[in-house]
């Protein structure tokens, strides 16, 4: 990267993306409980694992666990082990694996293009808003796609130099990325793979590829003790669970209501991407130049492949589309390296952050219209959150600042987009997030710890918040309460127990003991 090129010296620009890379993946990743479902439900399968110390087979409130295999697994138990049971450690995996899946990319565009792409691309990456949510969260996206990302990218040097350690490092990153999340981890490099050789007319050193015995030899490795183990351990159920249901049955049906049109992603896309989401157009306009380029055809194949294959099946949920977000960043960044007008694109996070300071007045008009009380509630504390924190007022400030920072002087206007798309990323993350967290779940934890406390048997009814179970301490059973038990429920059906003694009660989440039968006479 040439200093002149952005008038900064390389190292000051280097050593802002790392700090990027920071404060999008690490900064802050203790500082609020754990979201439900997911996060709660990874972190107390962690949590069963170390009290059980059943490191085979994942446990989620007393029953398997078999939606996810074994590997983010194991090395959360290895962070709770060294920092304790705490959101920190829950979320560390995660981060690691992001900066990990950051620091590929640049090495491989620097590789492959030159330094300033590198730079560009990896600063897009960490400045999505979807990648930087998935990467502070105690969940097995991230790890999936720093796998997905490094054997895509031996993949494609593979094919420009046939060199078998190329080979070898695919099939290793598709052996972790299957212990993390299962087949899709070779779908998606496979299917990839066979079209853009295809696209090359290479498909000889595909197949010779597939077909390398040391390369297979070295994902069986990987992959086949802990599969082969878990199978002998559950038989049946492991592959009905896992593969059948949690697998087949996401494609082939709608699961838990996840479900949507053929055009789900293209909003997802948009709003994921942001503070890029202009640029991404910008690029996706120059088609048929991408096209004429063999590392543009090879990312457009990987996320086309992606978006198509997400789209056609009847689960849909957002975070499955990011296994095709690196080459786009990848793409933007060739553009934006190239871009002659890059101020333009920082229009789009400015008027982001102006609809967010629109939100109370709009939440406001709405809320009389919402008649599921917990949805109410949780509006209501959303608002008094945000006038606490004048948060109208920090967002339009936000969004002049986005703006403003493109008139700076003596900065490249390349430099000027990213610092402008930072102030985005860093008010959800700093604001945003953590006010969806103090509303949304920190009603759960305070609820979970209180019945630590007092050493309360729980009955979930009607809720499901797993988060509970590492917060308490204990599991619980879901049904609904008898007389004299304490039950966690919520606003919308306190009123179909009778009457019941409230112990806590926030933002609709309620922790109640219902009255004991009268003693008989």
């Amino acid at each position: 990267m040439k200093p002149e090129a952005h008038n900064l010296n390389r190292n000051i620009l280097l050593a802002g993306l790392g700090l990027l890379c920071f404060l999008s993946f690490l900064a802050g990743i203790g500082s609020g409980p754990l979201f439900d479902v997911d996060e709660g439900a990874f972190s107390e399968a962690t949590r069963e694992m170390l009290v059980s110390k059943n490191y085979l087979t994942t446990y989620l409130n007393g029953m398997p666990r078999f939606d996810k295999p074994i590997l983010i697994y194991w090395l959360q138990l290895l962070s709770v082990r060294s920092f304790g049971i705490t959101e920190f450690a829950f979320r560390l995996p995660s981060a690691l694996s992001a900066a990990v899946w950051a620091g590929a990319t640049f090495a491989f565009v620097r590789r492959e293009r030159n330094e300033t792409e590198a730079f560009f691309a990896t600063a897009l990456l960490a400045l999505s808003l979807q990648v930087s949510i998935i990467a502070k969260a105690a969940i097995a996206d991230a790890l999936l796609n720093c796998c997905l990302a490094i054997s895509m990218f031996a993949i494609y040097r593979y094919q420009r130099e046939k060199r078998r350690s190329s080979i070898y490092i695919a099939f290793a990153a598709m052996g972790l990325g299957v212990l993390t999340k299962g087949p899709v981890a070779v779908l998606i490099p496979f299917a990839t793979s066979f079209m853009f050789f295809l696209a090359e007319r290479d498909l000889k050193s595909w197949f010779r590829a597939i077909l390398n015995p040391t390369a297979i030899a070295l994902f069986l490795v990987i992959v086949l003790p802990w599969y082969t183990m878990e199978y002998l351990d559950q038989g049946d159920a492991f592959i009905q669970g896992f593969f059948m249901k949690h697998n087949v049955g996401r494609f082939s049906g709608s699961m838990e209501g996840h479900s949507g049109s053929l055009l789900y992603y293209v909003p997802v896309i948009l709003v994921g991407v942001m503070p890029s989401t202009t640029l991404l157009l910008s690029s996706l306009a120059r088609f048929r130049t991408l096209v004429a380029d063999p590392l543009s055809r090879f990312g457009l194949i990987w996320a086309g492949f992606v978006f198509l294959l997400f789209s056609l099946a009847s689960t849909k949920l957002p975070h499955y589309v990011i296994y095709g977000y690196t080459p786009l960043f990848v793409i933007m960044g060739a553009t934006l390296a190239r871009s002659t007008r890059p101020w333009l694109h920082s229009i789009a996070p400015a008027a982001m952050l102006l609809l967010l300071a629109a939100l109370p007045a709009i939440a406001q008009r709405l809320l009389p219209s919402i008649t599921q009380p917990l949805v109410v509630a949780q509006v209501q504390g959303f608002l008094g959150e945000m006038a606490a924190i004048r948060f109208p007022m920090i967002m339009a400030v936000a969004a002049a600042l986005c703006l403003l920072i493109q008139a700076l002087p003596r900065v490249a206007p390349a430099i000027r987009l990213i610092l402008g798309g930072a102030v985005l990323t860093m008010s959800a993350n700093f604001i945003i997030m953590p006010m969806a967290a103090r509303v949304l779940q920190e009603p759960v934890r305070e609820a979970a710890l209180l019945a630590k406390r007092q050493g309360l048997k729980i009955v979930m009814w009607e809720v499901y918040y797993p988060s509970f179970f590492v917060y308490s301490g204990s599991l619980a059973e879901r049904r609904q309460p008898l007389a004299g038990e304490v039950v966690l429920t919520s606003v919308d059906d306190i009123g179909r127990l009778g009457t019941s003694e409230r112990l806590y009660e926030k933002h609709g989440i309620i922790l109640a003991r219902i009255p004991a039968e009268p003693a008989p006479r």
